[in-house]
C-alpha cells in the first residue's frame, strides 16, 4: 500500500514502480530518516498531537527500528516505495493505529529534506576530518624532508630548484582550502526544513525551531517553498568534492611521474602498489592513477545535478530523487580517495639524492644570475636577455655554463658560484617562497592553522 492510495482506483504498473522506486540507494538514509521522525515526533506530542503515551509508543517503535537497522535485521517489503515508507510501514506494525499519527504534519518533501541535510552534513565532516589528516601528514613529511630540494617545474619544463618541503606543503594549502569550502557549506546547509510541509507548512500549529533546535540545525527554514526545492548544498557539496578530487588528482599526477625509472624520486611501499598480470617486473602506481580518474566521475556528478536543476519550477519536483546517487557516491569516493591516497605517500620512501641531482642543473639557476645584474643595477629585461644570451651559448657551443659566467665581464667568480649545488634554494629571501628560513616560518603559520581549522570542526554538531 502506498502512501498516497486514497486518490487513486488502481494499483501502480510494474513500470512506474521500477522507474520510480527509490528504496535501492534511499535506504542510506534510514537512520537519519529515524532521527528526524524522532524530532518530529517530539514536536507533534509538545503541541499537542500526540499524547504522552501515543509520543512514548512511537518513540519506542522507532527505536526497534532503529536497532533493526543498526543489527542489520530490518526486512524490506516488496511494496516499500522508499525508506520513509518502508520505516513508517514497519512502526505502524510495532506500534499499531498510533503509527498513522506519525507523519502529521509532515510531507515527504519536508522528510527528505531534512534527512539529505543530516547526512550531508555529518557526511561532510568525515571528508573535513581526513583532509586534516593529510594535510597533517604532508607537513610531517616536509618537517623530515629538511632541506631536500627538488626541480620546480612550469610547463613541464624544470624552471627553479625548490625546496621539497614547500612543494608538498604547496598542495597542503590546497586542501586547506578545501577545508574551509566544505565547513562553509555545512554553515548554509545548516537550515532545518522540517515543517515546511510538502510547500506551504500545516494547519497544525507545530514549531519548527523547535525541531530544528532539537535536531541540532543552526535556524529553521524562513520559507516553506524554498525549503522542500533548495539543493543548493547539495550542489555546493559536490563542487567542493570535485574539487578535492581535482587537488588530489594533481598529487596522484606527481607521484606517477615521480615513481617512474626516468624520475626516480619516489619508491611506492609494495602495499600501496599493484602488479601486472602479465609483466613480472612491474609495480604500478594505482592509487595515483585512479586518485587521477575518479576526479572525472567527481566533475560528471556535478555536472549532471546541476544541469537536473537548471529548469525545475518551484517547489519539489521528483526530478529532486536524483540528488542521492551523485551525492552518496562522491561521498564515498572522496573519502576513500583521502585514505588510500595519505597511506601511499606515509609509506612511501623519497629519494632525495636523485631529486637533488635532478635540481642541480645550472640552468635552472638562470634567474639568480639576472637578479645578480638587478643587484647591479643594471634593467631587468637587460639582464635578462644577457642571462639568456648565455643559456643559448652553452648550450649550441656545448660550454659550461659556469665558465661562459666566469668570462662573461659583468658576471664573473663571484656571480658563477651562484651555479653551485643547493646555492639557489639557500639564497631565496621571499616571504612565502622556497628559502630555508621562509619554508620554516611556513611550516609554523601552517601548523597554527591546522590547529585552528581542528577546533573549528569541533565546533560542528
Amino acid at each position: 500500500m502506498t502512501l498516497w492510495h486514497g486518490r487513486f482506483s488502481s494499483e501502480p504498473s510494474v513500470e512506474l514502480w521500477e522507474f520510480t522506486e527509490s528504496l535501492t540507494f534511499d535506504k542510506t538514509l534510514a537512520l537519519d530518516d529515524i532521527t528526524g521522525s524522532k524530532a518530529h515526533l517530539a514536536g507533534l506530542e509538545r503541541v499537542g498531537v500526540l499524547l504522552p503515551e501515543e509520543a512514548a509508543t512511537l518513540h519506542g517503535a522507532l527505536s526497534l527500528v532503529e536497532a533493526e537497522f543498526l543489527d542489520s535485521k530490518f526486512v524490506f517489503n516488496e511494496r516499500d516505495e522508499d525508506i520513509h515508507t518502508a520505516i513508517e510501514r514497519r512502526v505502524t506494525e510495532l506500534a499499531g493505529d498510533v503509527g498513522a499519527k506519525l507523519h502529521t504534519a509532515r510531507s515527504r518533501n519536508d522528510q527528505v529534506a531534512t534527512d539529505l541535510k543530516i547526512f550531508t552534513r555529518r557526511e561532510l565532516k568525515i571528508v573535513a576530518e581526513r583532509i586534516l589528516g593529510l594535510q597533517q601528514l604532508l607537513l610531517d613529511l616536509s618537517r623530515e624532508a629538511h632541506d631536500a630540494y627538488l626541480p620546480g617545474y612550469t610547463h613541464m619544463q624544470k624552471a627553479q630548484p625548490v625546496l621539497f618541503g614547500h612543494h608538498l606543503m604547496a598542495h597542503g594549502w590546497a586542501l586547506a582550502r578545501d577545508f574551509d569550502r566544505i565547513l562553509a557549506t555545512i554553515s548554509r546547509l545548516n537550515i532545518c526544513p522540517l515543517g515546511a510541509g510538502a510547500l506551504g507548512g500545516s494547519t497544525v500549529a507545530i514549531d519548527p525551531k523547535f525541531t530544528s533546535d532539537l535536531l541540532g540545525f543552526r535556524a529553521p527554514f524562513e520559507n516553506s517553498l524554498d525549503a522542500v526545492s533548495d539543493r543548493d548544498f547539495v550542489a555546493e557539496a559536490l563542487f567542493d568534492l570535485a574539487l578535492v578530487g581535482v587537488h588530489l588528482s594533481r598529487i596522484g599526477e606527481e607521484i606517477v611521474l615521480w615513481s617512474t625509472e626516468e624520475f626516480g624520486f619516489i619508491r611506492l611501499s609494495d602495499s600501496y602498489s599493484t602488479g601486472s598480470s602479465m609483466l613480472p617486473q612491474k609495480k604500478n602506481p594505482d592509487i595515483a592513477e585512479l586518485a587521477r580518474g575518479k576526479t572525472g566521475r567527481l566533475i560528471g556528478h556535478l555536472a549532471g545535478f546541476l544541469a537536473t536543476l537548471k529548469g525545475l519550477p518551484l517547489s519539489y519536483n521528483r526530478d529532486l530523487q536524483e540528488d542521492k546517487e551523485p551525492l552518496f557516491d562522491a561521498l564515498k569516493q572522496t573519502t576513500r580517495s583521502l585514505l588510500a591516497v595519505k597511506g601511499m605517500l606515509a609509506t612511501a620512501s623519497f629519494d632525495f639524492s636523485r631529486m637533488r641531482k635532478a635540481a642541480d642543473s645550472p640552468y635552472l639557476c638562470a634567474i639568480d644570475l639576472a637578479e645578480f645584474l638587478v643587484k647591479q643595477g643594471h634593467p631587468f629585461r637587460k639582464a635578462h636577455a644577457i642571462i639568456g644570451g648565455i643559456v643559448r651559448d652553452s648550450i649550441e657551443r656545448h660550454v659550461q655554463m659556469q665558465e661562459l659566467v666566469e668570462a662573461h665581464p659583468l658576471l664573473g667568480i663571484e656571480a658563477a658560484r651562484l651555479l653551485e649545488p643547493g646555492e639557489s634554494v639557500r639564497r631565496r629571501v621571499t616571504a612565502g617562497g622556497s628559502g630555508i628560513e621562509a619554508v620554516a616560518l611556513q611550516r609554523e603559520r601552517y601548523s597554527e592553522q591546522l590547529q585552528q581549522d581542528q577546533k573549528r570542526l569541533d565546533l560542528i554538531n
